[in-house]
């Protein structure tokens, strides 16, 4: 059973709704100072270690209680896994994860940890999303997509009210220019909703390796365009290497997004690694996107205040060491 789409785009009602919904289990980030004129949102510190607590937590916190009782099964390369198996065991939801062959160690581990069953298949895409329709269709458990539903999006979109009262708190008045990495799409479709409702003269763009820019190039021709798996699948970003934005984001995106700049694998590595010296946080790749595009792109970005959002810290030991030492 899948979520309707009812074509609207979330408002800003839902998202403050939502910022209620998971206040008991989700983290008001801290908005940290970098360098000058920069702040840092590090999602990292989130309880399942990324941002998609949010989303997942105020969706299933949603279900009716027949919607509970048929529980829930989801598809995810780590991140949004480990959030759905979270909020699902402390909903008391049964959860069942599709996950990549490949998926890192540490978030397969998470997974678990929760107690969600994980079913595994191939490392596109397209695969798992497959796996985990069927499985809705056959057993009547609820499908809750990564990106592809409003609730998601607007549970995503607390970030955006949050980076909004910490500049006001911080006594910045300047427009801000906020960075969100871009996979799927629904964390930059939940901020950019929530900032430009908020801020209407912020700028909102995302970040995204060349090596999957598929965002990019679906912006540029305002319609979905799919990159083949075997290209997406070349950035270490693992947690962004969806084919092409999920449909319900990409309806936000083309509304709400004022571009979307590309970093290189060197540069997403070097983030990894300023993050751990200058800030003293743990980044995944996917994570640190954002701070690639702060630390190498500034030329492309408009004037004023540079909030960073990271999306996460799910990274494994021996490829983090490698990361820092490479």
């Amino acid at each position: 059973m899948t979520h309707p789409d009812d074509g609207r785009l979330v408002t800003l009602d839902e998202i403050r709704a939502a910022a209620e919904r998971i206040r008991p289990v989700a983290l008001r980030t801290p908005l940290l100072p970098f360098r000058e004129g920069a702040w840092l949102k590090p999602e990292s510190l989130q309880p399942t270690g990324s941002f998609k607590i949010r989303g997942a937590y105020n969706t299933l916190a949603q279900f009716s209680a027949d919607e509970r009782k048929q529980g829930v099964v989801t598809h995810s390369s780590g991140n949004h896994a480990q959030a759905i198996a979270r909020a699902a065991r402390l909903l008391g939801i049964r959860a069942l994860v599709v996950m990549p062959d490949n998926a890192p160690a540490i978030k397969v581990a998470g997974v678990r940890a929760d107690g969600a069953e994980i079913e595994f298949v191939g490392p596109h895409n397209e695969e798992r999303v497959a796996r985990a329709h069927e499985i809705a269709d056959r057993d009547g458990m609820n499908l809750v997509p990564s990106a592809n539903d409003a609730r998601v999006i607007c549970g995503q979109g607390t970030i955006g009210l949050e980076i909004v009262e910490q500049l006001a708190e911080a006594g910045v008045a300047a427009p801000p220019v906020v960075l969100v990495p871009v996979g799927l799409g629904g964390l930059a479709a939940g901020v950019s909703s929530a900032v430009k409702a908020l801020r209407p003269d912020a700028c909102v763009y995302g970040v995204e390796p060349a090596l999957a820019a598929d965002t990019r190039d679906s912006l540029a021709r305002r319609e979905l365009v799919p990159w083949p798996a075997e290209l997406t699948a070349r950035t270490m970003a693992d947690g962004l290497r969806g084919e092409a934005p999920a449909p319900i984001p990409f309806r936000h995106l083309l509304v709400h997004i004022d571009g979307v700049i590309v970093v290189d694998e060197e540069e997403i590595a070097a983030a990894v690694g300023v993050a751990a010296r200058e800030a003293r946080l743990v980044l995944e790749p996917s994570g640190a996107t954002s701070l690639a595009g702060l630390l190498f792109r500034g030329d492309e970005l408009p004037a004023g205040p540079v909030v960073a959002v990271l999306s996460g810290g799910n990274v494994d030991p021996q490829r983090y060491v490698e990361l820092l030492t490479g």
